[in-house]
């Protein structure tokens, strides 16, 4: 084979008759790979090698969402070397995540995986099979089930008592309160504690920058999962930013399993015992599916743990204060919605006492106001994607084994032939005759996903939204720092998993609202 460098001394001729002929080759199997079975979705004309890759730019959802209009809600496009098939609408998006959920039901191969579920031993990230199987049912069983929601209520509740009572200083202090840094802090401390039964307290690592990176890299665009042939060259400096994240939480994970391996009661209380120390007391026991014999024996190790708590992570504090500060966002934007929502808050629960979680059920108008935030703003707007493991023909077109199957939630909840006008208006009365599930049964508003991929903290992610933006409102009552109007409030994006708002969210509580406590 000749030296690469040989190339260097080729005359133009050669080169251009090269560049020709790689490209007749690169034409011919594209064009093989869409007539072979049949038709692939409409889309866009792609470059050779590179595809459509340079049409995506920094929100990939609304270059998406705009192409959409042009070919269709089912749509394929060119990404390098891989085929991607994206959905725009809730029917199209219920013939993938419902119909035929068992066909899309794994991931593809990323290298973020390789650094956050080390080597696919997590969840989010890893393809389907028996290892994920196994991992989500642990989580659901130890940690994220109704039953194990409902044990942490108390967690939750002291973790709030403490937070409205930081507020209310800066309330009677008259101070500009950062709520986006309070919230964060907030969900931090109460995933913490519900994962290792206490707060974290190891100044020597920056856990926020950890979390933050872990959920950039989860969601955010690498060349080399397209162009595998340009992985060496890491072009983005990705695998080298990966390699420096992936020592960091390594060494931060390995701290906190350390520390309940040497003490594995410290944090046995009125809780009972943590995740971590669950997840511990299985290390190295192997787990056998009763519904599956056949099945390999599936073995908790180290690495098993770290991957499964970098999961919690991402979706338990990221994805959850995300959702939180678009809520807040939009009713700070709309002071009509935010006194409708602390009437309601009055009127159930009153002036003598903080919101319980026993409250959230009679609540109608907070669950519009999230419906309607989740429709706006998905914590996340491109859903995971995720994988075909089979040939399939889907409403006369082919989708190849292999292609990557992108959700556009984004542009699925604001397409208009699922809802009444004014898609693009913050308006939740349009959820009070239209009784819509977040939860995955309904496919115009999909802030958790759905089928076998949807996410499995449900349960958690919705009742630590609801109850933080309910005590928020009933607690307080809220101005914009001074000079500043509704209109004012950026909402641009930043890319991430999750798409958190680029400014953060400052506001002032005017007064405290609750009379006793």
């Amino acid at each position: 084979m000749p030296c690469p460098l040989a190339y260097a001394h080729m005359s133009p001729s050669v080169l251009a008759s090269t560049a020709i002929l790689l490209g007749c080759l690169w034409l011919y199997a594209y064009y093989k790979s869409n007539h072979d079975h049949g038709k692939l979705p409409p889309g866009p004309r792609a470059l050779p090698f590179l595809g459509s890759l340079h049409m995506l730019g920094n929100l990939p959802h609304l270059t998406l969402a705009k192409l959409a209009q042009k070919y269709g809600p089912l749509m394929s496009i060119k990404l390098g070397s891989a085929t991607a098939i994206v959905i725009s609408s809730p029917d199209y998006a219920e013939l993938f995540l419902k119909t035929h959920d068992p066909v899309f039901a794994s991931r593809p191969d990323a290298e973020a995986a390789m650094y956050l579920s080390y080597g696919g031993k997590g969840m989010a990230l890893t393809p389907y099979g028996s290892n994920w199987r196994n991992a989500r049912k642990l989580c659901h069983t130890n940690l994220l089930c109704a039953s194990k929601v409902e044990s942490s209520t108390q967690i939750r509740r002291e973790e709030l008592e403490m937070f409205v009572g930081s507020v209310r200083k800066s309330a009677m202090a008259q101070e500009v309160v950062d709520l986006t840094e309070k919230v964060r802090e907030l969900i931090e401390n109460m995933i913490f504690r519900m994962l290792f039964g206490h707060k974290i307290d190891y100044h020597r690592f920056d856990v926020k920058m950890l979390i933050e990176e872990a959920s950039f890299f989860a969601g955010a665009f690498n060349i080399s999962d397209f162009m595998p042939y340009l992985g060496a060259l890491d072009l983005q400096g990705m695998k080298q930013r990966m390699g420096a994240f992936s020592k960091a939480m390594d060494e931060f994970l390995e701290k906190i399993i350390s520390d309940h391996e040497q003490d594995p009661q410290r944090d046995q209380n009125q809780h009972g015992s943590s995740f971590i120390d669950v997840l511990l007391s299985s290390m190295n026991k192997p787990l056998m599916n009763p519904n599956d014999r056949k099945q390999s024996e599936y073995i908790i190790d180290r690495d098993s743990i770290k991957a499964i708590i970098i999961d919690m992570f991402i979706g338990g504090y990221d994805s959850t204060a995300t959702s939180i500060m678009w809520a807040i966002s939009e009713l700070f934007m709309h002071p009509r919605v935010m006194k409708c929502l602390q009437q309601e808050l009055q009127n159930v629960v009153g002036t003598k006492r903080m919101v319980e979680e026993t409250d959230l059920p009679k609540l109608t108008y907070l669950d519009m106001v999230l419906n309607e935030s989740f429709r706006l703003h998905p914590s996340a707007p491109l859903l995971s994607p995720r994988e075909a493991m089979e040939d399939i023909k889907i409403n006369k077109y082919y989708i190849p084994k292999k292609s990557r199957i992108v959700l556009n939630t984004w542009a699925i909840g604001r397409d208009v032939s699922a809802w009444s006008s004014n898609v693009n208006e913050f308006l939740p009365e349009r959820f009070m005759e239209d009784n819509v599930d977040v939860r995955g049964r309904d496919f115009r508003v999909l802030p958790f996903g759905s089928g076998r991929r949807g996410c499995p903290a449900i349960n958690l992610g919705l009742t630590i939204t609801r109850l933080v933006v309910a005590q928020l409102m009933h607690c307080f009552n809220w101005e914009l720092p001074e000079g500043m109007s509704p209109s004012d409030l950026d909402l641009s994006e930043k890319c991430r998993l999750s798409f958190p708002r680029v400014a953060r969210v400052h506001a002032v509580p005017t007064s405290y609202r609750i009379m006793c406590e």
